[in-house]
């Protein structure tokens, strides 16, 4: 049996590395490999090549207020995206949240089976309503959404961020909590997948941050899309320390540990074998190499994605993706409801 794999990007704006290292990559490695079995507990069987599932979560984006004509156009960049680094529709199923009816529904059924002070624990939720005295509940409910979106596919395995481990075990607490009330195959109780190096790219100007495509500070991070001039100003500036010593310690040396770690990812190196390979070295030089990998790595990207934005062929996989997409949670949706009693 195939393991099924789901995931979904928000179209928020351009996408930075930290998200292409934490969870692109991740979707692009899962299309062309099977998944171990101790990757995922509550398989037994041995073969497992990848049912993969890749959505642009638009119902997710408008949490908070956003330009319809600017968010139609995002769903489309980030579709691009998509296949630009290597997703490719032949293997994967990519489609938009909202064509599919089946998100919205069961979100509003596992609503009703989750509680206010689960979601109130939530961190994202307490930093983006942080200073309000009030916050829109699409905010406070998104993790449920978050929760049916994998639920909606008898998903195994969900490759995200590191920052979404809160996120896959609340996903897990509902599941377990249906299941024990009403059947225990009503849903799959799924798995996050997170990446050890890479999965977590800092602010290449407070690396004591996560890198944000909505910071001030356009040198702050790097963006899929920038130019190669763009790419190596941001880098050459990003903030390092006094020591000059090219050594991994997040603690006392955030700076120089972010880039290590971009040069790792980009590279396909443990952080200690870079550390090895720049020992004794100076940060000028290190900096033009993580500029020189980072450029080689998203060349390629922009390239593809220049060709794919304006084509009919963006809008023809969407469609054929919702279709998929569509069939597939048509069944978990008539089972689900079933268990509850819902319908005539």
């Amino acid at each position: 049996m195939s393991i099924r794999v789901f995931s979904g990007v928000q179209p928020t704006g351009n996408i930075h590395i930290g998200n292409y290292l934490g969870a692109l990559k991740q979707f692009v490695d899962l299309q062309a490999e099977g998944t171990s079995v101790e990757d995922v507990p509550h398989r037994s069987d041995q073969s497992s090549l990848n049912d993969c599932i890749y959505c642009i979560v638009d119902l997710h984006a408008i949490t908070l207020p956003k330009d319809p004509a600017e968010l139609r156009d995002s769903i489309l960049d980030v579709a691009a995206l998509y296949l630009a680094v290597g997703i490719d529709p032949k293997k994967s199923v990519v489609f938009v949240q909202s064509d599919v009816p089946g998100h919205a529904e069961l979100a509003w059924i596992l609503m009703c089976n989750s509680y206010t002070g689960e979601l109130s624990r939530m961190t994202q939720f307490k930093d983006k309503s942080r200073g309000n005295e009030s916050a829109p509940t699409g905010l406070f409910a998104y993790p449920v959404l978050m929760a049916a979106d994998i639920l909606l596919y008898d998903s195994n395995v969900v490759p995200v961020g590191s920052d979404q481990k809160q996120h896959i075990e609340l996903t897990r607490d509902i599941a377990i909590r249906v299941n024990n009330k009403y059947g225990d195959d009503t849903f799959v109780v799924p798995e996050g997948r997170f990446l050890k190096d890479g999965a977590r790219v800092m602010a290449l100007d407070n690396p004591t941050a996560k890198m944000s495509k909505s910071a001030e500070n356009p040198h702050s991070f790097i963006s899929l899309l920038d130019d190669e001039a763009k790419i190596r100003k941001s880098i050459m500036r990003a903030t390092t320390d006094s020591d000059g010593e090219i050594r991994f310690d997040p603690a006392s040396k955030p700076g120089v540990s972010n880039l290590l770690t971009i040069y790792g990812a980009f590279t396909g190196k443990p952080v200690a074998e870079v550390e090895r390979e720049w020992a004794g070295r100076g940060y000028g030089d290190f900096k033009k190499a993580v500029a020189e990998v980072t450029t080689d790595a998203l060349e390629p990207i922009r390239r593809r994605y220049a060709e794919i934005r304006p084509s009919d062929e963006l809008r023809a996989v969407l469609r054929d993706g919702a279709e998929r997409a569509g069939a597939i949670s048509e069944k978990v949706i008539l089972r689900v409801k079933e268990r509850f009693g819902l319908g005539a």
